[in-house]
């Protein structure tokens, strides 16, 4: 079954190159079939290559999807178009009184500030506070996960010394979760960011189980049963070049930063990065649809409840 997306959005175009099925709302309409609805918070300056990685992963799955863009009320982003962002995204608090199946909240790249001192934040906690009345399941990305551990149970982030920037291998500590049904036992994850959280922290945090880990990069997936949550703080969604366009970004800017580790071939970046990571990419947001498919109300209504 397709993803549900406007036909004028980037991402329609962009993934049905790739194969991936998607479907114009007017075809959607008539259909006799109750889709999934699934928000995504953009937070990412890049709103539209940041659609395009989240579309992709959620419309590849066999449910028919409808893909609902957020944005914060008053922040105004200064990445992308207006003209795209009035097309295409709906206001949190035009979006409050609605329901949802599910709701990703991505990234930000704010991460030097306390949670407190960002411009948004007495927002997102409305946001966050909202997704125990009105969403079935939430997903939090990179800093929107840590920000989401910090709302609920008080986990801190700390700062790095230098920024944790390659594609590290990753520990699958729970093989029984439904959420890493089919995922190796060992695997290859892009990180990026300048902060972490901390296994001391989480494991003083009642409620919060450690699904995914990594020697070099700490905990990674994080399970909120409590709270019908996912945090993971690292980047199966990126693509192949995201880390290629960071990395050149700030080699461009003059930037203090080094190369990303074992992601190039032989780590020179005068080759073309190869992507590990994209199976589990799939597996991971596929059986977080899954899951949600299992256990959401049919009655919208009844979300929350």
């Amino acid at each position: 079954m397709p993803i549900t997306l406007p036909e004028t959005l980037p991402a329609f175009d962009v993934l049905s190159k790739e194969g991936v099925m998607v479907m114009s709302p007017d075809r959607a309409a008539h259909q006799d079939i109750r889709p999934l609805r699934i928000g995504l918070l953009n937070l990412m300056p890049k709103k539209i290559q940041t659609e395009n990685q989240f579309a992709r992963l959620i419309g590849a799955t066999p449910l028919q999807i409808d893909f609902q863009l957020i944005r914060m009320s008053e922040h105004q982003t200064k990445n992308t178009a207006a003209e795209h962002m009035e097309a295409f995204y709906r206001p949190f608090q035009e979006v409050k009184g609605e329901k949802f199946d599910g709701l990703i909240i991505t990234g930000a790249p704010i991460e030097h500030l306390r949670f407190e001192d960002v411009t948004y934040w007495d927002e997102l906690t409305e946001v966050m506070n909202w997704t125990q009345t009105n969403v079935h399941s939430t997903f939090g990305v990179c800093w929107g996960g840590m920000a989401m551990a910090w709302h609920f149970h008080r986990v801190p982030k700390h700062m790095l010394d230098h920024k944790a920037f390659g594609c590290f291998r990753h520990q699958n500590l729970a093989p029984a979760s439904p959420y890493l049904r089919g995922f190796s036992d060992d695997f290859i994850m892009p990180v990026s960011r300048w902060t972490e959280m901390r296994q001391a922290d989480i494991d003083n945090a009642p409620g919060l189980t450690t699904l995914l880990t990594s020697d070099e990069s700490g905990p990674c997936l994080v399970d909120d049963p409590c709270h019908r949550a996912l945090y993971i703080i690292n980047h199966l969604e990126y693509d192949s070049g995201t880390l290629k366009e960071e990395y050149d970004r700030d080699v461009a800017n003059g930037t203090p930063i080094n190369v990303p580790m074992n992601y190039y071939p032989d780590d020179d970046p005068a080759r073309d990065p190869v992507n590990r990571w994209r199976s589990h990419a799939h597996l991971l947001y596929g059986n977080w649809i899954n899951e949600i498919y299992q256990s959401t109300p049919f009655d919208m209504a009844k979300i929350g409840a």
